[in-house]
């Protein structure tokens, strides 16, 4: 057995209901004092309510998916105008991401409070989009230094918003399996959030007021994103970048419909990776117990109810290819892609496509 793990610097307060304390006592951990909050329009009452007790120069809801650069630059000239020295972002994706964008130039330290499952909060991973193109990369000063995890906030994300975020963790644990950096600690991390997630997204869509189907869930967020930090991002990843930046499709329902066909692709060609997942939901085989899962939750069926149009498909297959991981567990074409997409716009059945 050989191989390199990275295991990035990070603290985790976990607690249902204990957002406020935790924040108070982790922004003075830091020794931070003059506080930038950055949340979504919607959420910001909810973050007003959490940062009460903290001393905050600017709030901030310029909240854009996919991060445009544009909305990264301003956001950069607000936290330095008002001479902030720490970020507490309250919400989803978008709004770590932003927060990320800051930290990548200013060195800030971000505490982030996750509202969905979306598991930005426990990477190095940051995303800008210029035009119809998104850029990713990694840089340790985006790595938010807390994560104050609380499933009460989750409680009021929709169910069919949560379905999409929790199956976009999913695809973390997924393409854990197989991304550049794969390693035996990945794959443990990545087969427990898998199981975590077939636990408690089932408990969300019957009982939203569920704590134990929202906990399960928010932990199995951070699992899959810490073993997605470590392993890199695989084919699944690459393919749902370039859909999200290029044709502005959302970002978590992109992932939930992607998923299955690259399962579907790449499960036969890495047959370890596959009994794991399979495993994990219990299944003898992978594909099986994704879409067993999928269609108890009822979630997202097909590109083209989200705007992706069938003309678009060569074009974003030839757009995919340059991003493929070289060590992919199975060589790809634009045929490949072509179909895959294809699958994916409709909403085929996945186990029909391959």
């Amino acid at each position: 057995m050989r191989f390199v793990h990275d295991t990035l610097p990070q603290r985790v307060s976990f607690g249902s209901g204990e957002a406020a304390a935790s924040l108070e006592r982790e922004v003075a951990e830091l020794g931070a004092s003059r506080v930038m909050v950055i949340a979504s329009k919607r959420e910001m009452d909810t973050a007003g309510t959490l940062t009460g007790n903290l001393r905050v120069l600017l709030r901030y809801n310029d909240v854009v998916m996919h991060v445009p650069v544009e909305v990264a630059a301003r956001a950069r000239e607000a936290a330095a105008t008002h001479n902030v020295d720490a970020i507490v972002s309250v919400g989803g994706g978008s709004t770590t991401g932003l927060a990320k964008a800051i930290a990548r130039t200013t060195g800030l330290p971000v505490v982030a409070v996750p509202t969905t499952y979306a598991g930005s909060e426990a990477t190095a991973v940051w995303g800008l989009t210029e035009g119809n193109r998104k850029t990713t990369g990694t840089d340790p000063r985006v790595l938010p230094k807390v994560i104050v995890y609380d499933a009460t906030l989750t409680l009021t994300l929709p169910v069919p918003i949560s379905v999409a975020s929790g199956l976009n963790a999913l695809a973390h644990c997924v393409d854990a399996m197989w991304a550049p950096k794969a390693d035996p600690i990945n794959a443990a991390l990545a087969a427990e959030g898998i199981r975590a997630l077939a636990e408690g997204l089932p408990k969300v869509v019957t009982d939203p007021s569920s704590i134990d189907g929202r906990e399960h869930a928010l932990y199995a967020a951070y699992l899959s994103a810490v073993a997605f930090a470590s392993a890199g991002s695989g084919l699944h990843h690459k393919i749902c970048h370039v859909l999200g930046g290029a044709y502005n499709l959302p970002h978590a329902q992109t992932h939930a419909i992607v998923l299955p066909y690259v399962l579907a692709f790449n499960g036969p060609a890495a047959p370890d990776a596959e009994h794991r997942i399979a495993a994990a939901f219990g299944t003898n085989r992978a594909i099986d117990g994704l879409e067993d899962l999928r269609r108890e939750l009822g979630a997202p069926h097909a590109l083209r109810d989200y705007g992706f149009a069938e003309d678009a498909i060569p074009a974003a297959a030839e757009a995919i290819l340059p991003a493929v991981p070289p060590g992919n567990p199975r060589p790809v074409t634009v045929a490949d892609l072509e179909r895959l997409l294809r699958a994916a716009w409709s909403g085929a059945d996945p186990r029909a496509t391959f």
